[in-house]
């Protein structure tokens, strides 16, 4: 991200795009994310066309902390990031989104990649904008931070920096200083700020925060991106409830004397699922402490029984006459 400046004036970009098509010829596979971006950030900065007169101009992008709360304008905390100051500028942030681009879309797939590039965004704009609006109000740093402008795609790619090295035990070049990679944004943080006047500090420090949290939100060994992560938790939370609910209707379901239930299911007669017999007459389902059916009295193990009209063997079927008998001596009406 950088403040107003100075535009410089145009003779990079046919370097840029003869650079772009160059990685591109010689790539098996052709990321179409990272051509996307790359494109969207050049044709916003050269405006051809019809574009010149549909895209807001760049007074009314800057990303300047006070005007986005104060008029809560989404408008300058999103497009602010795909403007840039000068040729210098967008040439610089295109190269090192080519050289990043290409390897984590290629590693993760367009789709994830392109989730990816949205939550960096939203992530390290917001967190900028919380860094500056804590500066404000514990430290009184107004006329700095809070009131500053910027623009540009860096704070992206300090994030995607910090993603791309984060497991790597590799060694990195960071302005000719030899640095350990799962470093290096940090050296480049630094390193820029000291020698390039101009750039947000704060656009800078919040890519890196983001990326950190990036990698925080998605986990060790998952590939599952963080937004989804976040949208699924907070629709497990608002579940919750309802899922209890429906838990406890399902226990009661088919229950009707709290010892068993009449069912005519899968289970075989005289079966036993679980601390559950079913009584080969009648089909009730008793507790496995009862030996003798709960509804019709009859042995679990098919012996006979008593009525008042004398034993009766289980390999004949009862009649409706006899299964009321039974009911009736068994509960007493």
């Amino acid at each position: 991200m950088n403040r107003p400046g100075r535009r410089v004036p145009r003779g990079m970009l046919p370097l840029l795009a003869l650079h772009v098509v160059n990685e591109y010829y010689r790539l098996e596979r052709k990321p179409p994310v990272t051509a996307g971006l790359l494109l969207t950030n050049t044709l916003i900065y050269l405006r051809p066309g019809p574009l010149d007169s549909i895209l807001p101009t760049i007074d009314q992008v800057w990303f300047n902390p006070h005007l986005t709360v104060k008029n809560r304008d989404i408008k300058r905390f999103v497009l602010s990031a795909f403007y840039h100051m000068g040729e210098s500028h967008l040439v610089y942030n295109m190269m090192s989104l080519l050289w990043k681009g290409v390897q984590l879309e290629l590693a993760m797939g367009s789709t994830d990649f392109a989730v990816m590039i949205a939550s960096l965004l939203g992530m390290s704009q917001g967190i900028t904008l919380l860094l500056a609006k804590l500066l404000d109000v514990f430290f009184d740093y107004e006329t700095s931070y809070y009131n500053e402008y910027a623009v540009g795609f860096s704070g992206v790619l300090f994030a995607m920096k910090v993603v791309l090295n984060a497991r790597s035990e590799d060694f990195a070049y960071v302005h000719g200083l030899v640095v350990p990679a799962r470093h290096a944004a940090w050296v480049e943080l630094v390193l820029i700020q000291l020698f390039v006047p101009g750039v947000s500090f704060l656009g800078h420090l919040g890519g890196i925060l983001a990326g950190i949290l990036y990698l925080r939100l998605r986990g060790s060994g998952t590939r599952r991106d963080p937004m989804s992560i976040m949208l699924r938790r907070v629709i497990d939370i608002l579940g919750w409830p309802v899922k209890h609910v429906r838990d406890y209707f399902r226990r009661r379901q088919g229950q009707t004397f709290g010892r068993g239930r009449v069912g005519g299911g899968e289970q075989g007669s005289g079966s036993r699922t679980g601390q559950v017999w079913r009584c080969s007459v009648c089909t009730f389902d008793n507790s496995s402490v009862l030996n003798r059916c709960a509804m019709c009295d009859m042995l679990r193990d098919g012996g006979q029984v008593s009525t008042g009209q004398g034993p009766v063997r289980r390999n004949r079927e009862p009649s409706l006459e006899e299964l009321r008998q039974r009911r009736l001596e068994r509960f007493g009406r």
